[in-house]
């Protein structure tokens, strides 16, 4: 136990020296991402991270295994969930842990010549493979940690698309357009249908133009999915008129059964706007 606690002291003390060791010795030209940062502000987190590595570290050899884990994982998921180090290729990431586990390793060895006393090789083997374990341990910790939290960072990063993706546009007071654009898959179909309701509910529209001109594929299931929309669209009150419609998905909504003959179509988004007009002026 004197010895462990003579150790700890040992790396307590030299935590400042052997973070500004490792930050030198950082191969710049190799590294990408967090390692590779000219910032100075972004120098400095990337320091200060690291030098709480260390000072975590340190505790190994003082502290019981699930008390130090317990604080140590709270590091793990800060560094696991930064963003600079989300952005940094994780094979750059697992190379500098290791790297860090070597210089552990060196530094047991020098622990051992600087001490008063003969240390056993057997309790400096002792000493490497806990720190073995723990860098085993910290490196599975950060990776699954970094690859949720990309995996959060990508759904949220897709809802965003999405919502961008299908804008209801306003041309009036009470008529907008919704242009669909690229590739549909069920999941967009479903957020385009949440999206369209409430956009036009808050923004009070009667009358909706769909143009689908701009939809290069679509399924049985996303065409199920934009006739729902008009059904939906129907029963709040807003009216809609189909523009654009391939040949394909024509032939997606016969093979579907859909009664084609109580929605209002057009060939083009143009034509469909001039009629609206046309209406609405004679009305007038």
């Amino acid at each position: 136990m004197r010895l462990n606690q003579q150790l700890h002291e040992f790396f307590l003390k030299n935590t400042k020296e052997m973070s500004e060791e490792w930050y030198q010795s950082i191969d710049k030209r190799s590294s990408s991402g967090v390692y590779a940062a000219t910032e100075q502000d972004s120098i400095n987190q990337l320091k200060e991270q690291n030098h709480e590595f260390y000072v975590h570290m340190a505790n190994l050899f003082l502290d019981e295994k699930q008390v130090f884990f317990e604080k140590f994982n709270k590091w793990i998921h800060k560094i696991a969930n930064d963003a600079a180090h989300i952005d940094t290729p994780i094979h750059n990431v697992i190379r500098e842990f290791l790297r860090v586990r070597d210089q552990y390793f060196s530094y047991i060895t020098k622990f051992a010549e600087e001490i008063d006393e003969d240390v056993a090789q057997q309790r400096i083997d002792q000493w490497k493979d806990q720190i073995q374990d723990v860098f085993d341990y910290v490196v599975l910790q950060f990776v699954e940690g970094t690859h949720n939290a990309s995996l959060k960072q990508l759904k949220a990063q897709q809802e965003m698309i999405n919502e961008l993706s299908s804008p209801v546009i306003s041309i009036s007071s009470d008529t907008a357009l919704l242009p669909l654009v690229g590739d549909i898959d069920t999941a967009r179909a479903k957020v385009i249908l949440e999206n369209t309701l409430l956009q036009c509910t808050e923004k009070r529209v009667d009358q909706l133009f769909i143009d689908l001109s701009g939809v290069v594929i679509i399924d049985t299931m996303v065409a199920h999915e934009i006739f729902q929309l008009i059904d939906a669209l129907s029963l709040i009150g807003v009216k809609t008129t189909l523009s654009g419609i391939r040949p394909e998905i024509a032939v997606t909504a016969v093979q579907l059964g859909i009664p084609l003959e109580r929605i209002s179509i057009e060939a083009t988004l143009s034509n469909s706007i001039a009629k609206n007009v046309g209406s609405l002026s004679k009305k007038k």
